[in-house]
């Protein structure tokens, strides 16, 4: 495999990568792009598959990258970056023929001798740009898709978790030629540098701030986008739910990952009748996953610490203007800058005024409102821009569809947290402020392709030859009856 020369990466140095080295890769992997779109499935299975072996045979390394950016456990660096990506490189290896294959579509009666299919074929060269909560994950999850539908595709990681960014450009080095993928380690000059480029497809995880940024960009050169925000994703608990179930996945589901996941529970919705059973099981569940008191908590291998000071202090204002605003904690509160440590923290009270409720808060701060009617409840997601995921904790099925059928949102999990994201036969994107596209799976396949329409005259033509001009009676009389009947 031909190597990113050095000239064409930043070697954490901080300088960032001359805007001729991205021009020229990216020339590079305009000219091979009809190699890349000639590839077969078996070809393009080959690709995935070296990737998927790579991710699996580097995995303490990976587990060491991440601990050195923010101390992730290696047992959540196995379950939410390398089996993720692992298992989804194996569903396209599994189902890549039939993805690939074209569509048969149905054709009207006034197009009889015709057949329709669609045809799937790559968009050319996709831009990638990846956040730092997940970075194994959200970058060579992408990159699996972008592969299986034929694209040339160029990595942007971020320069926040430089340790994971570092070996993911080791990694794309040795496995691909750069003309097929190529990885830019860098700042936000280096991302701009390449959203200069006229990418057929940007791909972008990340805020909705830089979103509109991305969009922006993508508009000069009319590239498509796909853009997984984020927003703030309600759980709610009725008065019907298993509470002390629905505390222990509500609780997993927030302190993954010290709370920086995009679809985090970001607030907590529980019925007042279910109120006080739901904050002690909370309070018991983070006692059960990280230690009976503030020390062991402090002390635990299996929580996470905040990526920087940047986000560290993003944290702790929203946690003193929702004090400042009348909020009482329930728990936790604990804070060290030192070691960006904030403690899992439960806030009760929370006025709908303060930044924390108006805000992602992207870490282990979780608000706890009551309401008294499911109608209550359902104002109070509505008055916000569309989550990227909605949690419903109920038993009664009349409650589970007035939710579906009165709120929106990317993604919904009944009874559980988290799990939608994993499963690589549903769809993953946002709604909205929450984003625009899909991914994951066939869905992320059919985002880096064009469906391309395809009718392919198979006999006579005899009904299309009757509406040609110029217009006569006989004609007429054919328009109309198709008007009319069909």
């Amino acid at each position: 495999m031909a190597d990113v020369s050095p000239s064409a990466t930043t070697h954490g140095n901080g300088h960032a990568t001359p805007d001729d080295a991205i021009e020229q890769v990216f020339r590079a992997q305009q000219a091979h792009r009809p190699v890349m779109r000639a590839t077969d499935a078996t070809q393009r299975r080959a690709k995935i598959e070296r990737l998927r072996r790579a991710v699996l045979d580097r995995r303490d390394d990976i587990r060491d990258a991440l601990y050195a950016d923010f101390k992730k456990a290696p047992e959540e660096v196995d379950l939410t970056e390398i089996k993720v990506v692992a298992e989804f490189a194996s569903f396209a290896e599994k189902n890549l023929d039939d993805w690939m294959a074209p569509e048969r579509v149905g054709t009207p009666f006034t197009f009889i001798g015709t057949r329709s299919e669609i045809h799937y074929e790559p968009k050319g060269i996709a831009l990638i740009i990846s956040p730092w909560n997940y970075p194994i994950n959200l970058t060579f999850g992408p990159l699996i898709a972008a592969l299986a539908a034929g694209n040339c595709a160029i990595l942007k990681p971020s320069e926040f978790t430089p340790h994971a960014s570092r070996l993911m450009h080791e990694m794309v080095t040795e496995l691909f030629d750069e003309r097929e993928v190529a990885l830019f380690e860098g700042d936000k000059t280096v991302a701009q540098t390449l959203l200069d480029q006229p990418f057929d497809h940007i791909y972008f995880t990340g805020s909705p701030a830089v979103g509109k940024i991305v969009m922006k960009a993508a508009a000069e050169h009319l590239a498509s986008v796909t853009l997984e925000l984020g927003g703030k994703s309600p759980a709610i608990v009725d008065d019907t739910a298993d509470v002390l179930d629905a505390a222990g996945k509500i609780a997993w589901g927030k302190f993954t990952n010290v709370g920086q996941t995009c679809i985090a529970p970001d607030y907590v919705l529980v019925h007042d009748r279910a109120y006080d059973l739901l904050v002690d099981a909370l309070r018991h569940n983070i006692r059960r996953f990280y230690g009976a008191s503030e020390a062991d908590r402090r002390s635990t291998p299996d929580y996470a610490r905040i990526v920087n000071t940047k986000h560290y202090e993003r944290l702790q204002h929203l946690y003193a203007d929702a004090l400042e605003a009348g909020a009482a904690v329930i728990d936790g509160g604990d804070m060290d800058a030192e070691q960006q440590y904030v403690a899992p923290t439960l806030l009760a009270d929370v006025p709908a005024h303060a930044d924390i409720m108006q805000e992602e808060i992207f870490g282990p701060l979780l608000p706890i409102v009551r309401y008294r009617t499911l109608d209550e409840a359902l104002d109070r997601i509505n008055q916000l821009p569309n989550p990227l995921a909605l949690y419903l904790f109920t038993e009664s099925e009349a409650i589970e569809q007035a939710v579906l059928n009165r709120t929106t949102a990317g993604t919904t999990a009944i009874n559980d947290t988290l799990l939608q994201f994993f499963n690589p036969n549903l769809p993953f994107g946002g709604v909205g402020h929450s984003g625009m596209g899909k991914g994951n799976g066939y869905f992320g396949f059919k985002e880096f392709s064009n469906e391309r329409a395809v009718l392919r005259r198979t006999t006579g033509s005899a009904i299309i030859k009757q509406l040609y001009p110029p217009y006569g009676a006989k004609s007429r009389k054919v328009i109309d009856w198709l008007v009319k009947y069909l």
